[in-house]
C-alpha cells in the first residue's frame, strides 16, 4: 500500500519537472501505480476502502453458529480447544493448518460481538495519602549465607505517589512480620501517610489461626500510627498494583546486582540486609522531587514503636513441650504442668513464668514442625532409657552427625545397652561440653575403638586435654614494669642552657 508520505514526495518530484518514471523510481513506486496517483485529488489514506469481502471460502461457516453458542456460554474457551474438538468429531475435515483461521475468526468475534472486558481505571495519586505493602518470596534468587541456602521473604513497602520504597527481610507472612516491617518502613520514612493498602492478608490470618484476633491486633497497630486500613478484593492483585509491580522491579534489580557482584553468597544476614538497603537507596535516589512533596504531607510519628509481638498462655505438657501455632517446642522439664506466657515475635519465642524469662528460642518456619532441645529432657531420658527407641522426637537427640554415627555403632556392637550408653554420652554433652564430647567422639571414631560413657569421660578430662565447660583461665599480669616509666632518673644530668638553645 502506498503511504501518504510516498504520494506527497512523488507529487513533489513531478512538480520539479521529473518524468513519471523517474519520480516513481525515486519514491519506490511502480510505474502503473504512479500513473494511477498522478492526477489523484486525495491522499492514499483518504482513498482507502475497508475490505468487506472474502477471497476464499470460510471452512467454519457451517459449524460457526454452534461455536458461537459455546463461546457465549463459556467465554474462556480457547480457539485451540474448540479446533481440537472439531478434529475429533469430524475426522479429516479440518487440517492442522486451519487453526489460525479459527483463531482469527474468534478474535474478530470477541472484538465485535463478544462479552465486555474488564476495564482498568487510571488512578490519581495524592502526595502523602496512600502507601501499599505486600510480602514477596525471594527464594528464586538463590541467595546463600555462609554457603547455606537462605529461604526468606521481603516485606515490601511503597508510597504510591513517589514510588519511594523500602523492605524488611522476614520468614513468614505473619502478623509479627507485618508489624515489624510496617513500623520499620514508617520510621525510615519519617512520617505517617493516611491510608495503608494491603491484600486480604489471608496467609497472615491463617498463621495466627484466629481472624478476629488478627483483626484486633492489626487495627490496634494502625490506630497507634493513625493509619486507615484499605484491603483489595479477593484474587484481584491488580488492585494492589503499586506493590505488585514494585515486587517485580525490585527483584529484577536485586538479581542484576547479584550478577554484577559475582556471587550470591553473603557472610551473614546483616551483610545481606545492608546489600538490600543499598539497592533501595539507589532506586529511591531518582525519586527525590516527588518524595519531597510527600514528606510535607505526612503525619507525625508517635512517640514510640508498638511491640511487634503478641502474648499466648499455654500449659506445658507431660512431654515437656508447648504447642505454638501447630509447632512443638521443648521447655525445661521443671515447668511440666505449669502455665507459661509465650511472647510470639517475628523470629523468636520468649517463654515467661510470671516475671521470669525462662527460655528464648528461634521461631520455627512453617507448620507441623518441632524444636526439641535435648538438654530439656536428658535427665529423665537417662532414667527411662527404654523410652528412647520409640521417642517421637528422637531425631532431635543427635546434636551432630558424630552423635548419630556413635549411636549406630553402639546399636551394631552392643544392642542391649545402646540406649543407656548413648544417653549417658548425651548427658555428658549437656552437662560438660557438647563441643568437647563431639571432638572426643570424632577421635574415637577415627581410631575405631569401643565407645562407652566411661571412655568418653576419661578422654574428655584427661587424654585430649580439653577444658571443662565454663572453665576460664585468667593470666596474672605483672604491672610493676610500668612503674619504671613514671620514675625520674636522678642520675641523669640535666641539659645546660646553651644545649637547650642549640636544640
Amino acid at each position: 500500500m502506498i503511504k501518504d508520505a510516498q504520494f506527497l514526495r512523488f507529487r513533489q518530484f513531478l512538480g520539479e519537472g521529473d518524468t513519471l518514471y523517474l519520480a516513481a523510481l525515486k519514491v519506490g513506486m511502480d510505474t502503473k501505480t504512479a500513473r494511477k496517483y498522478r492526477h489523484a485529488d486525495r491522499l492514499p489514506s483518504e482513498s482507502f476502502t475497508p475490505k468487506t469481502w472474502r477471497t476464499r471460502e470460510d471452512p467454519f461457516e457451517e459449524i460457526w453458529p454452534e461455536l458461537q453458542g459455546r463461546l457465549e456460554l463459556n467465554p474462556g474457551l480457547q480457539a485451540k480447544t474448540l479446533f481440537e474438538d472439531l478434529q475429533r468429531r469430524f475426522p479429516g475435515r479440518f487440517p492442522d493448518g486451519q487453526i489460525r483461521s479459527l483463531q482469527r475468526k474468534i478474535k474478530a468475534w470477541r472484538a465485535t460481538e463478544g462479552p465486555p472486558k474488564e476495564v482498568f481505571f487510571d488512578q490519581v495519586h495524592t502526595p502523602g495519602e496512600l502507601c501499599a505493602s505486600d510480602f514477596t518470596c525471594m527464594n528464586d534468587l538463590h541467595v546463600t549465607l555462609a554457603g547455606q541456602p537462605f529461604d526468606h521473604l521481603v516485606y515490601h513497602f511503597v508510597m504510591t505517589y513517589s514510588n519511594w520504597e523500602t523492605g524488611t527481610v522476614c520468614f513468614s507472612e505473619s502478623f509479627e512480620s507485618l508489624s515489624q516491617g510496617l513500623q520499620n518502613a514508617l520510621w525510615e520514612l519519617g512520617g505517617v501517610p493516611q491510608i495503608h493498602r494491603t491484600d486480604r492478608l489471608t496467609a497472615a490470618v491463617n498463621n495466627l489461626g484466629d481472624r478476629d484476633l488478627f483483626q484486633q491486633h492489626y487495627r490496634a497497630l494502625l490506630a497507634h500510627y493513625g493509619l486507615r486500613p484499605q484491603a483489595i478484593q479477593a484474587r484481584k492483585a491488580n488492585q494492589n498494583g503499586d506493590a505488585e509491580q514494585s515486587h517485580n522491579r525490585f527483584k529484577t534489580a536485586v538479581d542484576q546486582s547479584l550478577m554484577l557482584r559475582g556471587s550470591r553468597d553473603f557472610e551473614d544476614r546483616w551483610v545481606y540486609q545492608q546489600f538490600l538497603s543499598e539497592i533501595f537507596a539507589q532506586k529511591n535516589s531518582g525519586r527525590t522531587e516527588r518524595f519531597a512533596e510527600e514528606r510535607l504531607r505526612l503525619g507525625d510519628l508517635p512517640t514510640r514503636r508498638i511491640d511487634a509481638w503478641h502474648r499466648r498462655q499455654v500449659r506445658v505438657t507431660q512431654g515437656s513441650t508447648i504447642r505454638i501455632r501447630s509447632n512443638i517446642y521443648s521447655v525445661p522439664s521443671r515447668l511440666i504442668g505449669e502455665h507459661v506466657d509465650v511472647h510470639v515475635m517475628a523470629e523468636y519465642l520468649e517463654v515467661w513464668h510470671g516475671a521470669v524469662l525462662v527460655e528464648r528460642m528461634p521461631r520455627l518456619r512453617g507448620c507441623r514442625k518441632h524444636s526439641i532441645n535435648y538438654r530439656h529432657v536428658i535427665d529423665w531420658l537417662v532414667r527411662k532409657p527404654g523410652a528412647f527407641a520409640a521417642y517421637r522426637y528422637q531425631d532431635a537427640m543427635f546434636p551432630t552427625s558424630r552423635f548419630r554415627r556413635v549411636y549406630d555403632a553402639l546399636l551394631e556392637h552392643t544392642p542391649a545397652r545402646t540406649a543407656k550408653d548413648y544417653l549417658r554420652i548425651l548427658e555428658l554433652a549437656a552437662k560438660e561440653s557438647e563441643s568437647g564430647v563431639d571432638a572426643v567422639l570424632g577421635r574415637l571414631l577415627e581410631w575405631n575403638v569401643p565407645i562407652t560413657p566411661t571412655v568418653v569421660l576419661e578422654h574428655l578430662r584427661h587424654d585430649l586435654g580439653l577444658p571443662r565447660a565454663m572453665e576460664v583461665i585468667v593470666t596474672t599480669l605483672d604491672l610493676s614494669s610500668y612503674d619504671l616509666l613514671l620514675e625520674t632518673r636522678e642520675d641523669l644530668p640535666l641539659p645546660d642552657q646553651q644545649t637547650c638553645m642549640s636544640l
